[in-house]
């Protein structure tokens, strides 16, 4: 009975753990649920490769929560089998249920309190506490900040020649108009200009980490320049203005 109720605190202590880095890999930027796939992944050692793993491969922090991640899985997941292995391999378990039931309702119970909205918001919220009061992880959650659900989001738009935004600056393109931020352009050599001034021109071969309606943005991707370039422009700035009217009407202002 001893490695069944071992297993359960085990697993139990395994989900307290992923949910801990959920809430970290949050404050350093990440989205909440990209955040969650993230410290899942790596505390199984499933090894997804994805453009939220690359982000997290090149943010310190971001790594350094997962290589602990990584390494309390290992752990925790071997000694979670034998644990299980040597629990049914006991005389007295052969000839009994009991360590079956007690191991399904462990699980059971384990899995309506992990899937419970009022235990995960309170979790976070002292989790979050606690990571401000004994941590120096940044504890702005900018995923909530930055409204980053729906359709809005960052993202990051490489530049090709033939685009509509090469060779224009950031005021001539008025990106803003379209409801879109330009946060930073990086341009090659890894120098990066955050929140660039109108005048900086924007040339091919730079990236643009780009704030808004992700729609939006990968329309403004795929144009062409030239005068259909600047023709979608127009209409997209025309868009924005009946988006923005709409949502001040709900809004009631």
């Amino acid at each position: 009975m001893i490695p069944v109720i071992s297993l359960l605190l085990i697993v139990g202590l395994s989900l307290l753990v992923t949910r801990i880095a959920t809430v970290a890999l949050v404050h350093t930027g990440l989205g909440r649920e990209a955040a969650r796939f993230q410290a899942r992944s790596a505390f199984t050692g499933s090894g997804f490769t994805t453009s939220e793993a690359e982000s997290v491969v090149s943010h310190p922090v971001r790594r350094r929560i997962v290589m602990w991640l990584m390494l309390g899985g290992n752990v925790g997941i071997v000694t979670a089998m034998s644990s299980l292995l040597l629990s049914f391999l006991e005389p007295a378990a052969r000839a009994t249920w009991l360590p079956v039931a007690v191991l399904f309702i462990g699980l059971t119970s384990i899995g309506i309190i992990a899937s419970s909205q009022w235990v995960d918001r309170t979790m976070c919220k002292a989790i979050s506490w606690a990571l401000g009061r004994w941590t120096t992880l940044d504890a702005r959650d900018y995923a909530r900040l930055l409204h980053l659900r729906e359709d809005y989001g960052v993202t990051e738009l490489r530049v090709e020649p033939a685009d509509w935004l090469a060779g224009k600056t950031v005021g001539e393109a008025s990106l803003g108009r379209e409801g879109i931020l330009v946060l930073g352009i990086e341009c090659p050599g890894n120098n990066f200009v955050g929140a660039p001034p109108a005048e900086t021109e924007v040339r091919a071969g730079d990236r643009l980490i780009l704030y808004g309606r992700t729609p939006r943005i990968a329309e403004i991707d795929r144009r062409s320049a030239g005068g259909s370039g600047d023709q979608l422009h127009t209409a997209a700035v025309e868009q924005q203005v009946r988006i923005v009217h709409e949502e001040r009407t709900r809004a009631g202002r």
